[in-house]
């Protein structure tokens, strides 16, 4: 049995059966315009195993000024809150595992490696830096699964930076390089399917697990097809055993229930739910907008932001489909913030009554 419950989740609803992207739907306004035609961009995957060194985002500073400005601006997203106080069934459907003691919402990408070393809880292994900083990719790039097994405090001591460029560029400037090798393991041929705008997002807005053997950070698919809901639990519950039993990435100490926590799975939801956006467009597309610096030139924004905080976005895109988008948005997360909260409170009760009924016998 595993129940599961992740507040920072913001589609609730899973779809029916698993689906690759679907032919866009009609839209809300005028017909939808995708961007300019291009030709289609081939998946880069990094060459591990030769000798590393990592660029750091100043390195680029001199080639990419605007660029390099834009992602510093990232560190103006500062706010933190603690989801274990938004939503207090969190430390009882979690008992069993740190998240229930302390569960920090997201910020700015300059503030990874701050954020995995400051949350209070504790941490074992160097596998928690995996989608934290390049320095620990290019760790992984060259040792393999040996670095997933280093201890936190080995890694942190060679660890210079939060995420930056060799992330989603390896160390080729512009380049858009898949360097998080687990993602190209689990979509395999499907990884071509894919643009590598969204690739590079993909590489850790993900659902993941790590190996119970290898300690490997990975993926519970094997191509777009299966990353539904539905096919991962199915994965977790019948292939990936542990001593015979289903995958649980914790055990509630007061039922003695096997629980899966869901992670971010943005890239899942995003391919499999038949979205419009997903035929039409790459994450970039509505996350990094496009600037003009001062000579004229346009560039891609690397301040990574929601769509609703850039107004030219708006404007010059999103009103060709959305004539209320602002409306639209908060209309969705109204009502998905009513059904977390209501299926989270299901699931504490739910909670202690199995624990009540341990505790009596029954």
């Amino acid at each position: 049995m595993a129940l599961s419950f992740c507040a920072c989740q913001r589609n609730t609803e899973a779809p029916a059966a698993p689906a690759a992207p679907a032919a866009p739907a009609a839209p809300t306004a005028e017909k939808a315009e995708t961007p300019e035609e291009a030709p289609a961009r081939k998946a880069q995957v990094v060459q591990t195993g030769s000798g590393i060194t990592v660029m750091t985002a100043e390195d680029w500073a001199g080639k990419y000024p605007e660029i390099y400005q834009s992602y510093l601006a990232n560190s103006d997203n500062k706010e933190v809150h603690d989801y274990t106080k938004d939503y207090p069934m969190i430390p009882i459907i979690y008992e069993g595992m740190a998240f229930s003691k302390f569960y920090g919402s997201a910020r700015g990408h300059t503030y990874t490696v701050e954020d995995v070393t400051s949350t209070g809880r504790p941490h074992k292994l160097a596998n928690c830096f995996t989608c934290k900083t390049p320095d620990y990719t290019a760790m992984v790039n060259e040792m393999g699964d040996a670095a997933y097994q280093m201890t936190f405090e080995d890694a942190l001591a060679q660890i210079n930076e939060s995420i930056s460029c060799y992330n989603c560029h390896a160390n080729t400037g512009d380049e858009l390089v898949v360097t998080h090798t687990y993602l190209a393991d689990a979509l395999g041929d499907d990884l071509q399917k894919v643009d590598p705008a969204t690739l590079a997002c993909a590489q850790c807005h993900v659902e993941y697990y790590f190996d119970p053997e290898t300690k490997a950070t990975s993926l519970p698919y094997h191509d777009l097809a299966s990353m539904h809901p539905d096919a991962i639990l199915k994965f977790y519950n019948e292939e990936l055993l542990v001593d015979g039993q289903p995958f649980a990435d914790y055990t509630n100490p007061r039922t003695g229930v096997r629980q899966i926590k869901a992670q971010h799975s943005e890239f899942e939801t995003y391919m499999s739910a038949g979205s419009v956006h997903a035929s039409m467009f790459t994450c970039a597309d509505c996350h990094m907008g496009k600037a003009t610096a001062e000579n004229g030139t346009t560039y891609s924004s690397h301040t990574w932001t929601s769509p609703l905080e850039n107004q030219a976005l708006l404007d010059n895109s999103c009103s060709k489909c959305h004539t209320d988008l602002a409306g639209q948005v908060k209309a969705i997360q109204d009502k998905t913030e009513a059904r977390t909260n209501e299926i989270g409170y299901l699931l504490q009760d739910l909670t202690e009554k199995l624990a009540a009924a341990v505790e009596s016998g029954n």
